[in-house]
């Protein structure tokens, strides 16, 4: 989309980030430390055939942690008891092995560190020195992490993430709870406030929550189904916004 032709972010009360793959390509390090975990995991209980990179968008991808791993471990004909949350990682359940993925996925990204995209970097810049409040909205219980790591955290006064929308009982997206309890959280109305995701289930969220404007970031999810889904405008980097 022409660069004149898109709204104007800083004429909205906030802004509402989702961060994996909107602030930060986070997918990557998701991916190795699915890799890796399964890796170590069938190498220890003898699983064949081995994990492979299709593995990932077969049977993890999109899906709830504990999900992908009973999914996953299904297509290897192994079946495991659910277990709880509360499971540490070393435990031989579905939720153990979902918080032994966790802890991998700290230790990559603790050891390979993580950039944020240039362009959202530049938007921030941007709302910040327009004075327009922002906020991250991420499913991940990582996100914590994750803009820190990215050097962000100190720039982001709001975040809902999976622990707080777990701590409030709030339904993930594509449920409209999280972005409207973000919402509040900074004090603004939806109406008058803009949304940005990547993902079919956070488009759908945000419509849902009847915010004044919802950008759709296209890497890789297509932007006719984005616009399809809710999406206002589709950008392929919020570069184009600055």
């Amino acid at each position: 989309m022409p660069r004149e032709s898109l709204p104007d972010l800083t004429a909205y009360d906030a802004v509402l980030f989702d961060l994996d793959g909107v602030l930060t390509p986070t997918a990557d390090v998701h991916m190795h430390a699915w890799k890796t975990m399964f890796e170590e995991l069938f190498l220890a209980w003898g699983i064949e055939p081995p994990y492979v990179e299709s593995d990932y968008f077969d049977y993890l991808d999109g899906k709830k942690r504990y999900d992908g791993v009973a999914s996953l471990l299904r297509s290897r004909d192994v079946e495991l008891p659910w277990g709880d949350p509360s499971d540490p990682p070393e435990a031989d359940t579905v939720c153990g092995i979902g918080n032994r993925k966790n802890e991998v996925f700290a230790r990559v990204l603790r050891a390979e560190g993580i950039a944020p995209y240039p362009g959202s970097v530049a938007l921030l810049d941007k709302l910040d020195a327009a004075g327009v409040p922002v906020a991250v909205v991420s499913s991940s219980k990582n996100a914590e992490e994750v803009l820190t790591v990215a050097g962000l955290r100190e720039r982001i006064p709001v975040l809902m993430d999976g622990v707080v929308a777990e701590r409030e009982s709030l339904p993930s997206k594509p449920a409209p709870d999280v972005f409207v309890v973000a919402a509040r959280m900074v004090g603004v109305d939806p109406a008058r406030s803009a949304a940005v995701e990547d993902a079919h289930s956070g488009v759908q969220s945000a419509s849902a929550g009847g915010f004044g404007l919802v950008v759709g970031v296209d890497r890789g999810a297509g932007a006719d189904a984005l616009i399809a889904l809710g999406a206002d405008v589709v950008v392929q980097d919020l570069a184009e916004f600055v």
